[in-house]
């Protein structure tokens, strides 16, 4: 198999940096980032809300962080295709700070760092493309792609690469409900690798579980949510699918992470209208993080699925809600008041 590094790898970047070429070009509403260039530059040179980046063509390795007051803007590749334009970084939790002092953590490995309300992320490739193989001294391994926090954050079209923790889904504060809408994305990993306490949508993604040189099982999960216990909607994947590339059975669908820094937290994820693969463990697809915090008390369902990873053999081991309890579980419900794609029914 092809490491993520052999597939992310493209030309070499040899033109000439174009931001900042002319007078005005801070006030543009619309920057271009060609090869040779930074896309943190271009976020740096946002003045305004509503603003676009455009990302042409190319793999831009660096680590990218929007700020809070950069609202309403998108980042999105020039052309529909989105393993054409990527951004990607090589740090995970347990990497060493520069100056010594201590570790990046998990949130500080993210590629994509965002708290900026109105963020649009479309037509782009984000990764981390750190290896446990090459730092087997570092214990912390959690290396995230994409760390978003922002209310009103839409992703579509992207994908969202890595290993452990490729997206951390997660809001501003513990008690603000932040909401994200993922549609059409492909979404790839591990280890909890999609994790966080946002209101998030998933709608028509992919959720692709990796292959593990590894001998024990589950080989990993798909879903972590650590949602808010005052919050009524956590993640939600409605009409999704769930591949692999693991041996059938070998991940599980979920598992709860209740923080050391929020214990009362009641996570809660949906998964309906789906079709999960082989490579959920059918009979038993949830399973703890930590005991203390059985998954049971936890907000779990799910809801007409389909595939033989939802083959519901012993039926206390997969929640349904029944036809008038979904109907609280749209993704319309989530979200709100934001309507992210207004002229399409969610």
């Amino acid at each position: 198999m092809l490491s993520r590094r052999a597939l992310l790898a493209g030309a070499a970047a040899t033109a000439p940096a174009l931001l900042g070429a002319a007078p005005a070009a801070a006030e543009r509403r619309v920057l271009h980032v060609r090869p040779g260039d930074s896309v943190q530059s271009a976020v740096d040179a946002v003045t305004g809300p509503g603003r676009t980046i455009v990302v042409h063509p190319g793999v831009h390795r660096e680590a990218v962080t929007v700020p809070a007051g950069t609202t309403d803007l998108t980042i999105r590749g020039a052309v529909a295709d989105p393993r054409a334009a990527v951004i990607v970084f090589d740090r995970a939790a347990g990497t060493p700070l520069p100056d010594g002092s201590g570790t990046y953590g998990t949130a500080g490995s993210a590629t994509l760092t965002s708290a900026a309300a109105g963020l649009t992320l479309r037509d782009l490739t984000v990764a981390n493309d750190w290896l446990r193989a090459d730092h087997p001294e570092t214990t912390g391994t959690q290396a995230v792609a994409a760390y978003l926090t922002g209310d009103r954050t839409r992703v579509e079209n992207v994908r969202l690469l890595g290993h452990q923790d490729t997206l951390f889904a997660d809001t501003t504060a513990l008690d603000v409900f932040g909401r994200q809408h993922f549609d059409r994305c492909h979404i790839e990993g591990d280890v909890d690798f999609v994790f966080g306490r946002a209101t998030a949508v998933f709608t028509r993604c992919r959720f692709h579980t990796l292959a593990r040189d590894v001998d024990f099982t589950p080989k990993g999960m798909v879903f972590a949510p650590s949602t808010a216990r005052a919050n009524p909607r956590g993640f939600l994947a409605a009409g999704c699918r769930f591949t692999s590339a693991a041996e059938d059975g070998a991940y599980k669908l979920a598992r709860p992470w209740v923080p050391s820094y929020e214990t009362t937290a009641r996570p809660a994820l949906v998964v309906r209208d789906s079709r999960i693969g082989p490579g959920i463990d059918p009979v038993a697809p949830y399973v703890n993080m930590r005991d203390a915090y059985p998954w049971q008390s936890m907000r779990f369902h799910e809801y007409r699925n389909t595939g033989p990873g939802a083959v519901t053999t012993v039926p206390d081991n997969r929640p349904q809600l029944t036809a008038a309890e979904a109907g609280a579980h749209t993704p319309a419900v989530y979200l709100g008041d934001w309507r992210p794609h207004p002229h399409r029914s969610l």
